[in-house]
């Protein structure tokens, strides 16, 4: 894959991945990236987040949540049918969100993992740009294992980390 310069032309496409429905704080952000452009945004939202229950658990009691913890732990897998029909309304409420910035806004819910839907659709539509949109996680961001540096490692692109309904910046 060719690294492109940083530059970005106003019309190339801008692809966002979320696992939280964002809100009007989301598209305070959004619109600030898109300074008057009109790039078209791509909303993705993965049907599974993948989460692994070691990583959560000890986030959960890092975040004190000792309750939260043990409820997960013990937890059954989710059913897909119920995890798919939960990022359709994640997806919804994000395109609501957005409407009308840019050059308009798409999105889908993706199967699989997320981080690869993401770099599968970067590539697909040539995007110049990719924003990873969660909520913080203690251990993932620490560690630098979260979507946003996965999906920089892959793509050779810049990868904007956010976290959902506030103006703080991850780092990746």
């Amino acid at each position: 894959m060719v690294r492109r310069d940083y530059a970005v032309a106003m019309s190339d496409p801008i692809v966002i991945l979320t696992e939280e429905p964002l809100g009007p704080d989301d598209r305070v952000n959004i619109a600030k990236l898109l300074d008057g452009g009109d790039a078209p945004l791509i909303v993705l939202v993965p049907s599974n987040t993948e989460r692994h229950l070691l990583v959560d658990f000890l986030e959960n009691l890092s975040l004190l949540d000792i309750a939260k913890a043990f409820r997960e732990l013990t937890a059954q897998h989710p059913d897909p049918e119920a995890e798919r029909a939960e990022a359709s309304e994640t997806l919804a409420a994000s395109l609501a969100a957005l409407a009308g910035l840019g050059g308009g806004v798409t999105g889908e819910v993706v199967d699989g993992g997320a981080v690869a839907g993401l770099v599968a659709k970067v590539r697909a539509v040539d995007a110049a740009q990719a924003v990873v949109i969660t909520r913080p996680h203690a251990i993932a961001d620490t560690f630098h294992t979260d979507w946003a540096n996965k999906a920089q490692d892959q793509l050779g692109l810049p990868v904007l980390h956010l976290y959902a309904g506030s103006g703080f910046i991850g780092d990746s």
